[in-house]
């Protein structure tokens, strides 16, 4: 039995929860999966997993072989890199996690032509403004934007951003700017809700230390883009990213306000697990982004 296989067979199933999901990202049916686990417990002559109709769950010995699997794995994916990490050329599966408005504008469009330049690498990407836990859900890096406070992973800086208060001339027109925090009060402020309708808190800088302030309006939504959008239509106010406004700041098509109070860093970063040896493929990919973000004249384009 191929060891490495039936490992990495055991981590699918037990992180996707069904041997059709698992066979789905590997490329095979559902009963080799089933053989490999098989294979796997009657070499260990353990039961690793209950499987019934409604679903599989891990035994007790099952969730104490997943974290040493999950050790195993990295440790196979580490000796790989430390071969190739002088190397020019990469092969494999790079999977990355970035949020969905940004993903879509600013790495989806890059994709095909480093596809091209590692042409024996395959890419995935999942695109949510959840955040995901890399390990757990096996991406080998992720985009984030904001602070990333998690010390097993390591953070890599592709370009300063900021978050700023901003609307358009003409509902500045229409409604004084504000000037002090308790101002937003008076203001059609367009917030970022959670799931279940709660809304975000916007973030500030004052007087040295971050206050969240509660915001309200009469539209609200889980996804940026349209808050953007919302925003440009002149409906009201938002607290977006720097990256995502860059370039109607330059054409005047929006204005920031409050930006004395605008929290100094929220950086476009790229993380991945802490490791001994960063594999090429993640290395490669995350110098071509910065590179591409570093363009001068690129945000505002």
């Amino acid at each position: 039995m191929d060891r490495y296989t039936a490992l990495h067979s055991f981590v699918l199933v037990a992180d996707h929860g069904s041997f059709a999901a698992a066979a789905l990202v590997e490329g095979v049916t559902p009963v080799v999966m089933g053989r490999r686990l098989d294979m796997l417990e009657r070499h260990l002559g353990v039961k690793l997993m209950h499987r019934s109709t409604r679903g599989l769950s891990l035994t007790d010995l099952g969730e104490q072989y997943l974290e040493r699997a999950r050790g195993l794995l990295r440790d196979f994916a580490e000796a790989d890199a430390s071969i190739t990490h002088g190397s020019h050329s990469v092969s494999g599966h790079l999977v990355v996690s970035a949020p969905a408005a940004f993903g879509r504008r600013h790495i989806a469009p890059h994709a095909p032509a480093f596809q091209a330049r590692y042409p024996e690498l395959n890419l995935s990407f999942n695109l949510t403004d959840s955040v995901v836990d890399l390990v757990r859900q096996g991406y080998d890096m992720g985009i984030r934007i904001g602070e990333v406070t998690d010390p097993n992973y390591v953070a890599v800086k592709l370009f300063p951003n900021r978050r700023v208060v901003c609307g358009s001339p003409d509902y500045f027109l229409r409604h004084p700017a504000p000037q002090a925090l308790e101002d937003l009060a008076q203001h059609n402020c367009l917030a970022f809700n959670l799931q279940g309708g709660q809304q975000r808190g916007w973030t500030f800088l004052r007087d040295g230390k971050q206050v969240a302030v509660k915001v309200s309006g009469n539209l609200d939504c889980n996804d940026g883009e349209l808050l953007y959008d919302w925003v440009k239509q002149g409906l009201g106010i938002g607290w977006r990213s720097t990256w995502e406004i860059q370039a109607e700041l330059k054409r005047g098509q929006l204005v920031t306000v409050l930006d004395q109070f605008a929290v100094p860093a929220y950086d476009i970063q790229a993380v991945y697990p802490q490791q001994r040896y960063l594999p090429a493929k993640v290395r490669f990919f995350i110098d071509y982004l910065k590179a591409i973000y570093n363009t001068p004249g690129y945000w505002e384009g």
